[in-house]
């Protein structure tokens, strides 16, 4: 088998993406398209006042180029609370910074030169696709199933390459819980599989866990790094728990990996400041109280929109309910163009994403729309799928 039988190959030109803040839309538009946390549960009075207390006069070292004592308070709560993940790290494997994002994107400059295959998972997160395809590689994307990534298939495709002497991905790209858009959960088994692959065939596995804090179903996971701390970039982040305005990720790498992106950031670390209040709100929030919060509020949101679609959709459509995390991924099964629902659907009143901006510059094998849950509150979801509906059913009578 070769990849060329198995991949979406996506080339290589700059593309800007219209969603979230970027998609114009109507003053009373339905906004489903927003990979945001809910903004009521967001601890705006809890980081009101760790700012204040960050900015007592013992705390103006904050205000300094290198930060106060925040920068380290993060780094501790961190490191520990990642071994719920499996992870054991020390200092100099952690890194922050200005959100996950930009660990993909520091990632993709450290690992990659111009000519250079990434593999990923098909559908993947576009922000990620756009940042190998700037670093001049070569992105394939490999079909994953309902559990995610087929594992089994890449081993095989690594193996065929080798045995052909083709060039080997430099980089596999992988979202193991609640992936964005598609939602699947990797399970134990092909994690595990994937880091001892990475071992024999001397590759990296960047694991990106945006949302593995929020987990509706079953128990935690161990991580990909867990499993191969040595082959494995892993990266999270505040912005899904906190808010992603503090724009503050983390990375765990191995050690030349993480001591070359930490030159990388010299220029572009996270604000200090940031971090002390950060750091300072870690020191005495319940932290998992608000895990809870988010968990209990976004599974109901979650539940509600499955149940409005299967109302309004009836047999038209199929999609994966998540354990976990922000979306649902819904396929039509009729042969119908996701782009025009979509631009429909804006004319109706709610804002989607066309899973097309999920497949880079390929076109998506079936017709998919990414849904966001977690925004909207269960009366706005009601009405965009409603909207939905109505733009779907405008579709199809032509």
């Amino acid at each position: 088998m070769s990849v060329k039988e198995t991949e979406y190959e996506y080339n290589r030109e700059i593309v800007v993406r219209p969603v979230g803040r970027g998609a114009a839309a109507a003053k009373n538009s339905v906004n489903l398209s927003f990979g945001f946390p809910a903004t009521e549960l967001l601890p705006v009075e809890a980081l009101n006042r760790a700012a204040a207390e960050s900015l007592n006069p013992e705390g103006a070292d904050a205000l300094h180029y290198t930060g106060g004592k925040g920068v380290a308070q993060v780094q501790e709560w961190q490191l520990n609370r990642l071994r719920k993940f499996g992870i054991e790290a020390e200092a100099e494997n952690y890194l922050a910074v200005y959100g996950a994002g930009q660990g993909i994107e520091l990632a993709a400059r450290v690992l990659l030169n111009p000519g250079d295959t990434v593999w990923t998972e098909a559908p993947s997160f576009f922000n990620a696709l756009d940042a190998f395809r700037h670093a001049g590689a070569k992105t394939v994307g490999l079909r994953a199933d309902k559990y995610g990534l087929d594992v089994d298939q890449v081993e095989k495709l690594l193996r065929s390459a080798e045995a052909a002497g083709a060039a080997l991905p430099k980089l596999i790209y992988v979202i193991p819980n609640f992936q964005n858009p598609a939602g699947t959960t990797l399970p134990a088994d092909r994690r595990q599989k994937l880091a001892a692959l990475a071992r024999t065939y001397h590759l990296f596995i960047l694991e990106d866990d945006a949302y593995g804090e929020l987990r509706y179903e079953g128990h935690d996971l161990p991580s990909v790094y867990s499993f191969a701390p040595e082959r494995v970039i892993y990266l999270t982040t505040f912005s899904k728990t906190l808010g992603p305005g503090l724009r503050l990720g983390t990375v765990i790498a191995p050690l030349q990996v993480a001591e070359r992106l930490r030159v990388l950031t010299l220029n572009s670390p996270p604000t200090p400041f940031t971090l002390e209040i950060v750091g300072c709100l870690l020191q005495t929030y319940d932290y998992d109280a608000q895990i809870s919060r988010l968990r209990d509020c976004y599974r109901a949101r979650r539940d509600f929109m499955a149940e409005c679609l299967a109302a309004e959709f009836e047999e038209a459509v199929s999609l994966h309910v998540p354990e976990g995390g922000f979306f649902l991924w819904l396929s039509f099964k009729e042969n119908v163009s996701a782009l025009e629902i979509a631009r429909l659907a804006k004319e109706q009143g709610v804002l989607v994403v066309p899973g097309e901006q999920f497949f880079a510059g390929n076109q998506a094998p079936a017709p998919f729309l990414r849904l966001c849950f977690s925004y909207s509150n269960e009366q706005e979801i009601a009405r965009g799928v409603r909207a939905l509906a109505a733009a779907y059913r405008l579709l199809i009578k032509g």
